[in-house]
C-alpha cells in the first residue's frame, strides 16, 4: 500500500486518539466491572488493556530510540512493506474477532488488576502520538524499528506505526465486547 505521509500521519493521530477516547470511558466503570471475565479463558477489559501496555512497554522506546537515531529526511509517500502489511491486516479488528495466541511475557491473564491500567495506557499513547508527530521529520521507510517477538526482523517505522494502533483498535474492540457480555 501507498501513503502519502502527511494523510498517513493524521490518519494514525486520528486512530490514536480514538482509542485513548474509548479507553477514558472505561474509568466509568466499576473496578469489579472492569474485571469481568465471560470464562476462565477469555480476558477481562483490564486484562486487554494492560496486554496493550506491555506492548508499549516494548514499542515506545524502540520507536523513540529509532527516530532519535535516524538521520533520514522526510519523503512525501510512503509505501507499505509486504510483512508490515500483513502484519497490519492479520491484526485489524474484524466483525468477529479471530482468536490468536499471545507470548507468554504479554499475556496478562489472571493479573491483580486496577484503574492504574487504564491510566498507564492513557500516558503510554500519549507518548505515542508525540513519537508520532517527532517521526514528521525523518522518512517512514528508511527508518525501521525491531519487532517484539524477533530484533532480528524490522518493519519500516510507518509500518511500526500502522501495526501498533491495528493491534490496539483490535484490544479495545475485544474489551469493548466484555461489556457487552458483561451487561447483558
Amino acid at each position: 500500500m501507498k501513503f502519502k505521509t502527511i494523510e498517513l500521519i493524521a490518519e494514525l493521530i486520528e486512530k490514536t486518539r480514538i482509542n485513548i477516547n474509548k479507553v477514558e470511558k472505561f474509568r466509568e466503570l466499576s473496578e469489579k466491572e472492569l474485571n469481568y471475565r465471560e470464562n476462565s479463558e477469555n480476558w477481562s477489559v483490564l486484562e486487554c488493556i494492560e496486554h496493550l501496555n506491555l506492548y508499549g512497554d516494548f514499542y515506545n522506546p524502540e520507536i523513540r530510540k529509532n527516530i532519535e537515531t535516524s538521520h533520514s529526511k522526510p519523503s512525501e509517500t510512503f509505501k507499505s512493506g509486504i510483512i508490515g502489511n500483513y502484519f497490519v491486516k492479520t491484526m485489524l479488528p474484524k466483525k468477529k474477532l479471530n482468536k490468536m495466541k499471545t507470548f507468554k511475557d504479554k499475556n496478562p491473564l489472571g493479573s491483580s488488576l486496577n484503574k492504574s491500567v487504564i491510566d498507564r495506557f492513557i500516558r503510554q499513547q500519549k507518548e505515542f502520538l508525540e513519537l508520532i508527530e517527532k517521526s514528521k521529520n525523518i522518512n517512514f521507510a528508511k527508518t525501521k524499528t525491531a519487532i517484539s517477538i524477533s530484533k532480528l526482523i524490522k518493519l519500516k517505522l510507518g509500518d511500526t506505526f500502522r501495526f501498533i494502533i491495528a493491534h490496539n483498535e483490535r484490544h479495545v474492540v475485544q474489551a469493548e465486547n466484555v461489556i457487552r457480555k458483561a451487561s447483558k
